[in-house]
């Protein structure tokens, strides 16, 4: 569903993922497998990161889109112009900051393991 091939448009696996989330958490949401979910949950925002990251793909992108984030600009332009692949640089620590988890979630992500809590209640 996030595939490194189909990096281009973040919205629409974004809505994927939500739709698949919901019905694997609804199926196996009896289940007691927090840890296992907040695994997922951290894979899942390492992937979505890389893609954010593959999509901004020239170094100017990266380093403007870095400094709104709020990243300051002597070390967005250290990361923008590194020559390290996507999945490495999605796990700095300023674009883990960049990327945060409320960042995401506002634009779309589905967290699981909030989900994850909501269903597990009722059981």
């Amino acid at each position: 569903l996030s595939s490194r091939k189909r990096c281009q448009s973040i919205k629409p696996s974004l809505e994927k993922i939500k739709v698949y989330a919901r019905g694997w958490l609804n199926y196996y949401g009896i289940a007691s497998m927090k840890s296992n979910i907040d695994d997922i949950n951290g894979c899942l925002y390492h992937r979505i990161r890389m893609c954010i990251w593959k999509q901004w793909k020239k170094p100017r992108t990266k380093y403007k889109n870095l400094v709104k984030l709020g990243i300051p600009e002597h070390y967005a332009s250290t990361i923008a112009n590194s020559r390290r692949k996507y999945w490495y640089i999605s796990n700095n620590k300023a674009v883990i900051w960049a990327l945060n988890k409320e960042r995401l979630i506002n634009s779309g992500f589905y967290d699981l393991a909030t989900a994850y809590q909501s269903v597990h209640v009722n059981y």
